[in-house]
C-alpha cells in the first residue's frame, strides 16, 4: 500500500512560523538536562530565511542564563500516529552545541516522562562532531536509568551540508534513515514489556546549550544555527 503526503512545511522565505501548526516553548530552569539556554520566540532565535527555518543560539545574558536559543513544537496542534517523516536539516557546530528533532507521546491521564514516550529522530552534540545519535525511550529504557533504546553513527558533514534525517515508524517497528541509508531498526516484539510508540505522538525542534548531554560550552563559537529547509510526514 502506497503512503500519502499528510503534511508539508517547506518554510517559505519572508514569512513567519505558522502558529496554526507551532508553538514556541519559552523560559530557562534546565529543561531536565542542566541545559543552560533561555528558550525564547525572538527572531534573533527563529525565524525563517532563503534556506529555510533557522533556530539560532547566541551568547547573551537573559533573565540569569547566558544563552539564548529556541525551541517549537506542535503540542496541542498537530499529532500524527505511525508514518514516514522526512526532515531535511543542517546542524550547528562546536562545543555545547545540542540540536534535537525529536516527539513527545500525548499525555494519557498524569503519566509523565519517560512513560509518555520519547522518540528522538536524531541528535547531535557538537563535542562528538558527525556523531549523530538515534534513540527511543520508555518507562523501562531511558537515558535517566542508561537504558535507553539507541544507536549512533558517524555521518560526515552534518554542520556543513543538509541531510535527510527520516523516522520510518509503524504498528511493528520505528526504523531511522540518513540519506535512504537504514541506521537502525528497534522491533516491538523485542521490547515489548515497554513500548509506548502506539499512540499519537508530537514534533519538536530545538538547540539545546549545554547540559547533560550538550557538555562543556565553548563561548567562542557562537551564533550557532540548527537549519530545516523541510519536513515532509507520509501516512
Amino acid at each position: 500500500m502506497g503512503r500519502t503526503l499528510v503534511f508539508e512545511e517547506t518554510f517559505v522565505s519572508g514569512t513567519k512560523l505558522n502558529e496554526e501548526v507551532w508553538s514556541y516553548e519559552l523560559g530557562a530552569g534546565g529543561w531536565g538536562n542542566n541545559e543552560s539556554q533561555y528558550y525564547t520566540r525572538s527572531d534573533k532565535n527563529v525565524r525563517i530565511e532563503e534556506d529555510g527555518l533557522k533556530i539560532t543560539a547566541h551568547k547573551e545574558e537573559i533573565d540569569g542564563s547566558h544563552y539564548s536559543s529556541a525551541r517549537i513544537l506542535t503540542r496541542g496542534k498537530k499529532t500524527w500516529q505511525y508514518g514516514r517523516f522526512e526532515i531535511r536539516a543542517q546542524m550547528p557546530a562546536g562545543n555545547g552545541t545540542w540540536p534535537a528533532i525529536w516527539m513527545l507521546g500525548v499525555k494519557e491521564g498524569n503519566e509523565g516522562w519517560p512513560a509518555i514516550g520519547e522518540i528522538d529522530i536524531m541528535e547531535h552534540v557538537g563535542r562528538t562532531q558527525d556523531i549523530v545519535h538515534f534513540s527511543l525511550h520508555t518507562q523501562k529504557y531511558n537515558h535517566r536509568d542508561r537504558t535507553q533504546i539507541t544507536h549512533v553513527e558517524t555521518i560526515d558533514d552534518v554542520t556543513t551540508a543538509f541531510h535527510d534525517y527520516v523516522l520510518d515508524w509503524d504498528a511493528e517497528k520505528i526504523a531511522f534513515e540518513v540519506d535512504g541509508k537504514q541506521q537502525a531498526c528497534f522491533y516491538k516484539k523485542d521490547y515489548a514489556d515497554s513500548w509506548p510508540f502506539d499512540k499519537p505522538y508530537y514534533l519538536i525542534l530545538n538547540q539545546a546549550i549545554g547540559g547533560g548531554f550538550g557538555g562543556e560550552i565553548d563561548d567562542s563559537i557562537f551564533p550557532q544555527t540548527l537549519q530545516i529547509q523541510s519536513i515532509r510526514i507520509y501516512q
